[in-house]
């Protein structure tokens, strides 16, 4: 490798590593958050079952004695929860990551990190009805788009589709990071169909997150739309490169990469109980 090819793999590294960070800060934001033996708490017990609003991030903690330290304060902090979540990402310590693989219990494939650096491909979308979610009646609505996304959710996931205080919790504690983040809601005929948010992120880099569409109003440009909002608005806030995440097991990812995402980073979820 020479020089330059050097220089271009670090620069590229730290954008990784910067929208991996963006992106764990994006879920804190409504929380009250504190460091503590080795990571970053959030932890909010009036969610106990949203698993954004209680989890820890930026583990250091690498042997046996800060190991168990971190253990022993996480099942302190996160009784009320039942289950620690831990989020890890490619700077995790090896023998950290071993003893969740030993004692705790994977949840599902991880996520994808993907960053756009450039203009978005595939040209303007289609005329779409996007309005920010700013009101009460929006944020109402906001919910029940909510809800039909935790239904479509939990078929998938073999969970309870009616179990609404998951759904419900989701939104809440999405109101709860605006601002900073800015909900965007899609309307068909002056009726409520999808949502999206965009947050202009720390340090030049920002985040478009939370793409929803109704199942009945997709491949009609939606979804597009409010992508193209989103990151409009991120940018004209001041981000540069924007963070979107996916899940690698499910398709929206290809749409992401075609209009000019590329993946930078996997991150993985455990779940260890108190």
């Amino acid at each position: 490798m020479d020089n330059r090819q050097g220089i271009v793999a670090e620069v590229d590294d730290k954008l990784a590593e910067q929208a991996i960070l963006v992106n764990w800060r994006n879920l804190a934001l409504g929380h009250p958050t504190f460091e503590a033996a080795g990571a970053s708490f959030v932890r909010h017990p009036a969610y106990p079952r949203i698993y954004d609003a209680n989890f820890i991030y930026g583990i250091s903690a690498s042997t046996p004695d800060e190991i168990e330290s971190l253990l022993a304060r996480a099942r302190k902090e996160y009784e009320h929860c039942g289950t620690i979540t831990f989020r890890l990402d490619p700077s995790t310590p090896a023998a950290f990551e071993a003893r969740l693989a030993l004692e705790g219990e994977q949840r599902g494939s991880g996520t994808l990190v993907m960053l756009l650096e450039g203009d978005l491909r595939g040209g303007r979308p289609k005329p779409c009805d996007v309005r920010p979610i700013d009101t009460e009646s929006a944020w109402s609505a906001y919910a029940d788009l909510k809800r039909a996304d935790w239904r479509e959710h939990a078929e998938r996931a073999d969970e309870d589709p009616e179990a609404v205080a998951i759904p419900d919790g989701l939104a809440a504690t999405n109101r709860l990071k605006c601002p900073p983040v800015r909900h965007f809601m899609a309307y068909a005929n002056d009726r409520p169909v999808g949502f999206f948010n965009a947050w202009e992120g720390e340090e030049g880099v920002g985040q478009v997150e939370d793409l929803f569409v109704l199942p009945e109003q997709r491949h009609r440009g939606i979804a597009t739309a409010l992508i193209h909002h989103c990151v409009a608005d991120a940018r004209a806030r001041g981000a540069g490169p924007v963070v979107i995440c996916a899940d690698p097991t499910d398709t929206p990812k290809n749409m992401y990469a075609a209009l000019g995402w590329r993946p930078v980073a996997l991150t993985r979820q455990f779940a260890l109980k108190v």
